[in-house]
């Protein structure tokens, strides 16, 4: 359609932006409805403004300023293949980005098992709280039932940077039959979901993900922004993986270490409750005394990680 193409691309070049158009054909006469600026993923509107700046539409700062910084932590995470067959049963709120597959859990310590026997699980909670810690940061994926965007299930899984799923409120648990009910489904402890926290759906069964890709426009997008920011960028990082994943994203330091997230890890969370529960001074400082070795060789590893000591305020 030869008038068409002439129409789109005089309207694309006229509202410099790709175009959602609308037409019709009446009696062989082509009507042109309504245009206006199309909607479009995370990865689409990258794509589209690298290529718009390479054809001198607009320019690199009018390209940077059309991306959504938000959307672009989505394509920092897994995401569910789009081609995969996906069957949704519930949905609440979109609280962390990213994609996970896992057996469903109900108890915190029951997925740090799981994690030790090398499986993955999913942490299913009415709503979290700090004794959960330790199942959070051992599951691949958080979901419940009650709590928003700034509950705490949702800030302590975007701090890991675990996919979560929060509010979803046709959920109902049942801890002690371990199972949760979404109206006349039935789904039990260790069977398979999948929750996606970039848009709130939750899934039974494995859906397929794809890892993320930072190369290519993505990376000339964040190479656009280097040159033009004025502010330095440091991250939240608690353990040297922490870190390590911090520099391979570009972050210049670290900008919040909190120490007790160091000490998640089983061996060590034995001696940290060792350390809470003594009754004298004494078995205080020896607990303490098995705690520091870990603690000192993290903070070690974080400011001298691999290839240059890290910033840090």
């Amino acid at each position: 359609m030869p008038l068409f193409s002439q129409i789109y691309k005089k309207l694309e070049n006229h509202y410099r932006d790709m175009q959602d158009i609308e037409f019709t054909i009446e009696n062989k006469k082509l009507w042109m409805l309504q245009t206006r600026s199309g909607k479009r993923t995370a990865k689409a509107s990258i794509k589209i403004a690298v290529d718009m700046v390479k054809e001198k539409l607009i320019n690199r700062d009018e390209g940077l300023l059309r991306i959504d910084p938000k959307m672009l932590d989505t394509l920092l995470h897994p995401t569910l293949d789009p081609k995969a067959p996906k069957n949704v049963i519930a949905k609440g709120l979109p609280a962390s980005p990213g994609a996970a597959t896992g057996k469903v859990t109900f108890n915190a310590d029951d997925a740090e098992q799981l994690k030790a026997n090398n499986q993955n699980t999913i942490l299913v909670r009415v709503e979290t709280s700090p004794e959960d810690i330790h199942g959070m940061n051992a599951a691949v994926g958080i979901l419940t039932c009650r709590g928003g965007m700034t509950s705490h299930a949702a800030v302590v899984a975007r701090g890991m940077g675990r996919p979560c799923v929060s509010g979803a409120g046709n959920i109902k648990i049942d801890y002690v039959a371990k199972l949760f009910k979404v109206e006349n489904i039935e789904v039990k402890e260790g069977d398979i979901i999948t929750i996606d926290g970039s848009t709130g759906e939750v899934m039974f069964g494995e859906v397929k993900t794809i890892n993320p890709d930072i190369s290519g426009d993505f990376s000339e997008i964040m190479r656009w922004a280097d040159e033009t920011r004025t502010l330095k960028i440091r991250a939240n990082a608690e353990t040297p993986l922490d870190s390590k994943t911090a520099r391979g994203f570009g972050a210049e330091g670290i900008g919040l270490c909190r120490t007790e997230h160091m000490f998640f890890d089983e061996e060590r969370i034995l001696y940290v409750r060792q350390m809470i529960l003594s009754k004298t001074k004494e078995d205080r400082l020896k607990a303490l005394d098995k705690i520091l070795p870990f603690q000192r060789k993290d903070f070690v590893e974080i400011f001298y990680n691999h290839e240059r000591p890290s910033s840090y305020c």
